[in-house]
């Protein structure tokens, strides 16, 4: 990107690849996951924190194999899989260049190993979306038997929360925007479905629920509060749907807690303890990685185009090679 705007001003340049710091790591990418957040950032929304924005090169994640590794840097991640995410990579902080590259370079304490046998693009799937799930839920305290309900269930969030839900032990509802997704949070084991219209606030039972995932915030916050049982946690982890909310200020003196997680304080120990669980919940078959649609990485603007539209059930995988 050289200036913000529609998806157009995403276009692949060729550029040299700088040596190495000694604590970093080179990943050679399989796959960056699109994210919301490089749309607001591409289109101007969310602006680049740096004095001089541009050039920039977007991306919050990737997945990859280190080719190369600093002298700083441990020798045994030499030929390993990684996934690296947020802290600085791409995102408004912009550190370094993001993950729409064929090779990104990273803090080596900013990655996870995976196992030899991940299949990569279930690990770019799930990556972010994953791990925001897994901490988000975090937030919640312990799972089992607990009836939680989870908002954005057909998105990517959304989708992994069921299935890391559900292998905690949890009773999952999905709230979903079209009929037409039903089945596939089902099939993730969501054990009931409720449907919210776009920009809609849905009829949920009070005192219904123990606990709420959120990832869309605005109209619904307000339903989505009241849903909560006392005792009851909300957890937001994304406001897709705005950052402005209402609700009955009765609820401020209910016995529930309002909180919430954000990866822009993500570390790479929370990674690697959040990759760990995935991985093992996926090798378990506890956990199904999101649906997702593949394209090249040079098409990554025809990606953006088409997740602007609302077109994808699941993720947007860009592939390097």
């Amino acid at each position: 990107m050289r200036r913000y705007g529609p998806p157009e001003v995403l276009r692949p340049e060729r550029i040299e690849l700088v040596p190495l710091a000694p604590d970093e790591v080179r990943i050679k990418t399989f796959a960056a996951a699109v994210n919301y957040t490089d749309l607001r950032i591409r289109a101007g929304d969310w602006p680049v924190r740096r004095e001089q924005p541009f050039p920039y090169v977007p991306g919050v994640e990737v997945v990859g194999e280190i080719v190369e590794v600093g002298k700083g840097a441990p020798s045994e991640l030499l030929g390993a899989r990684a996934i690296t995410m947020m802290q600085g990579l791409g995102g408004v902080r912009a550190e370094r260049d993001g993950g729409y590259a064929q090779y990104v370079s990273v803090a080596h304490g900013a990655i996870a190993t995976l196992p030899d046998d991940a299949e990569m693009a279930q690990m770019a799937a799930l990556g972010l979306a994953g791990v925001t799930a897994f901490l988000g839920l975090a937030k919640l305290g312990p799972l089992q038997d607990r009836r939680i309900l989870i908002t954005g269930a057909a998105g990517g969030v959304g989708s992994a929360a069921i299935g890391i839900a559900r292998a905690q032990g949890a009773q999952v509802t999905a709230l979903i925007g079209r009929p037409e997704q039903r089945e596939y949070v089902t099939a993730l084991g969501a054990s009931a479905v409720l449907l919210a219209g776009r920009g809609e606030s849905p009829q949920l039972p009070p005192a219904s629920f123990d606990a709420v995932l959120d990832v869309v915030g605005g109209a619904l916050f307000a339903s989505l509060v009241g849903a909560l049982a006392d005792g009851g946690t909300y957890s937001m982890v994304g406001a897709v749907g705005g950052g402005e909310v209402s609700f009955d200020a009765w609820n401020l003196i209910r016995p529930v807690t309002l909180t919430g997680y954000s990866t822009e304080t993500l570390d790479g120990r929370d990674l690697a303890e959040a990759m760990q669980a995935i991985c093992g919940y996926l090798s378990n078959g506890q956990l199904q990685a999101p649906k997702w649609q593949a394209f090249q990485l040079a098409d990554a603007a025809l990606a953006h185009a088409e997740l602007e539209k609302g077109a994808v059930t699941g993720r947007v995988l860009l592939l390097a090679s």
